[in-house]
């Protein structure tokens, strides 16, 4: 974000906080930084009585209208230094700010910064524009539910999300582009297009996938084991619970046990975990027999489920769930292999990138030295990864930024990050170079001169979990896939029931040329059978009639409400198997 547009949001969340204390003086105010996209401000409607008001989405219009009646008086945001006790004065009714001024205070703060608007006091850092004037225009857009200080044992309070910008135009493409967002959630989508579902029954952020989206899953993870069989690359298997032994011994059990699910036994007291991921069991397919150097590299794939215990709050459809499957492989090789095997996998990462149609840019993330607890292993080893890492790179003239503290805690990545239609950037593919986790399992292979040396481990996931890009996937093509990843390619409608026998005749046909066909049978009409179809996103619907059962043609429709007219039913069948095998969007 821009340095002064984030100033200039900041403010405006201070202007939000303002408004509101106006319109309801008794509210109590939480904290109100800028965002990526905007701002927000955090309040408790409870009166000093006890008694609570709500703010709801109804109250929006009501506090812009106030925000703009302060932006027009060209107030100051002026500065203020006070010690800790006369802060705690000037917020004696606001509890939440007291208890600010105590974390402070604690923290041997001698002068507590305040920023004052009007009437309307705040503690704050700063910075902020120099008066309301130079606040550009704002949009108040929703409100939710926020617990205080980010956790669950506190209060909910009620924020206030908006968004600002430089200018009125600036701000109208945004919120157009919101509104586009909108009809691309996934979530939407996913519902129209009947792909999964959740149940209360079953558990927040576990999607049920029906026979459709199934199917598509199967299909992006068909795909990535096509080209992986092209090189090599053996699928194996490993269970989805491992002892806390091996997550111990890993480094997971001390970097990340917080996001893992424990299992209980019943007939043993071993601690047990679901697994995040599958690099520590591969580690043990590896350690099962003597290695020579003429073996290597040896490469695993694993689509086994994993499960990582996120929070509740930030759970989001397909985005983020608690379980998923991911395209591992894990390359254990020599030193003088790796090289050869990031070529390798970035080969094939450019193949499916293309496929899909994305636009892509690569992160060098490294770790952060201001943080070395939250790494393993030595710096000169880490030196050595992030060179090699660096070194493929500039070798194959790859354009890519640093993301500093955004490594493994075992080694640096390589993470492709994709730009999908409307601009917004997903971070997919990873390959990760890894030291330390063969020498935690003493992970070793015999070189040519007889002596014991470790091998180096690659960690490499394409198009990371097949889940997550099928939600990708759906928002950039606004739920439209391409033929090849369609759950239903054509859609037959006959005309009327006359016409049924020549429909069914032709979805028999097309099924047996293994096109993904359904039959609408339903008695309606036959423009709620296309709006639904639309609806769905089929390719393809082929409308027939008495006239062509006479002519053996299919009257040939596309999605979008585009018309290709009549055609040969053999025709049809070589265009839409050429859009297949080319893996058109249509």
């Amino acid at each position: 974000m821009e340095k002064n547009l984030e100033t200039m949001r900041h403010s405006c969340s201070h202007l939000l906080a303002a408004a509101v204390m106006e319109l309801w003086p008794k509210t109590k105010l939480g904290i109100g930084p800028a965002i990526e996209k905007g701002f927000y401000y955090d309040f408790d409607p409870s009166t000093n009585s006890g008694q609570v008001f709500q703010i709801t989405e109804a109250n929006l219009p009501k506090i812009e209208a106030k925000m703009a009646e302060i932006k027009k008086e060209s107030l100051p945001f002026i500065r203020e230094e006070v010690s800790p006790g006369q802060a705690e004065k000037q917020f004696k009714d606001q509890p939440y700010k007291l208890e600010l001024i105590a974390d402070l205070a604690k923290e041997g703060t001698e002068k507590v910064c305040t920023y004052r608007l009007g009437d309307f006091l705040d503690l704050c850092l700063g910075p902020h524009v120099d008066n309301t004037s130079e606040i550009g225009s704002f949009k108040l857009l929703s409100i939710a539910g926020a617990y205080w200080k980010g956790s669950e044992k506190n209060k909910m309070l009620t924020r206030i999300y908006g968004t600002c910008s430089a200018s009125e135009k600036e701000l109208t493409d945004y919120l157009n582009l919101q509104e586009e967002i909108k009809k691309r959630d996934h979530r939407k989508l996913g519902v129209e297009q009947k792909l999964w579902v959740f149940s209360p029954l079953v558990g927040a952020g576990l999607p049920l996938f029906t026979q459709r989206g199934a199917l598509v899953r199967q299909l992006i993870i068909e795909f990535v084991e096509k080209l992986q069989s092209k090189q090599g690359i053996a699928q194996v298997w490993t269970p989805q619970i491992a002892k806390a032994e091996l997550f111990k011994i890993s480094g997971h059990y001390a970097k990340y046990q917080g996001n893992m699910f424990k299992v209980f036994s019943n007939y043993s007291d071993e601690e047990f975990f679901l697994k995040p991921m599958n690099c520590p069991q591969h580690t043990q397919i590896y350690a099962s027999e003597p290695r020579s150097y003429r073996d290597l590299p040896i490469r695993m794939s694993d689509f086994a489920m994993l499960y990582r215990d996120e929070k509740p709050g930030e759970l989001i459809g397909l985005a983020r769930t608690r379980g998923f499957s991911q395209d591992d492989c894990h390359v254990f090789c020599r030193e003088d292999q790796v090289i050869a095997e990031m070529n390798l996998a970035l080969d094939m990462t450019k193949e499916i990138m293309e496929a899909y149609g994305f636009k892509y840019r690569y992160r060098l993330s490294v770790k952060d030295p201001e943080h070395p607890e939250k790494y393993v292993g030595d710096p000169k080893t880490w030196e050595k990864a992030e060179a090699l890492a660096k070194q493929v790179l500039e070798q194959r003239e790859i354009d890519y930024y640093i993301g500093i503290g955004e490594a493994a805690f075992y080694g640096p990545k390589l993470d492709l990050i994709v730009t999908d239609s409307l601009g917004r950037e997903w971070q997919l593919s990873t390959l990760q170079i890894d030291f330390f986790m063969p020498e935690r399992f003493d992970l070793t292979y015999v070189d040519k001169n007889g002596q014991f040396v470790r091998p180096v481990m690659l960690h490499r996931a394409i198009v990371g979990s097949p889940e997550r890009l099928m939600m990708v996937l759906l928002e950039h093509y606004a739920g439209a896939l391409p033929v090849w990843l369609s759950p239903v390619q054509v859609k037959v409608i006959p005309i009327s029931e006359k016409s049924r026998d020549y429909a069914e005749k032709t979805r028999q046909e097309l099924f047996d040329q293994k096109i993904r066909v359904e039959l609408d049978e339903r008695d309606e009409r036959m423009q709620a059978k296309i709006r639904d179809a639309e609806r769905e996103k089929v390719p393809y619907m082929l409308i027939v009639g008495p006239k062509e059962a006479e002519s053996k043609n299919v009257s040939v429709r596309v999605r979008g409400e585009r018309d290709l007219g009549s055609m040969k039913f053999e025709e049809f069948l070589a265009k839409i198997k050429e859009d297949i095998a080319k893996k058109r969007q249509v």
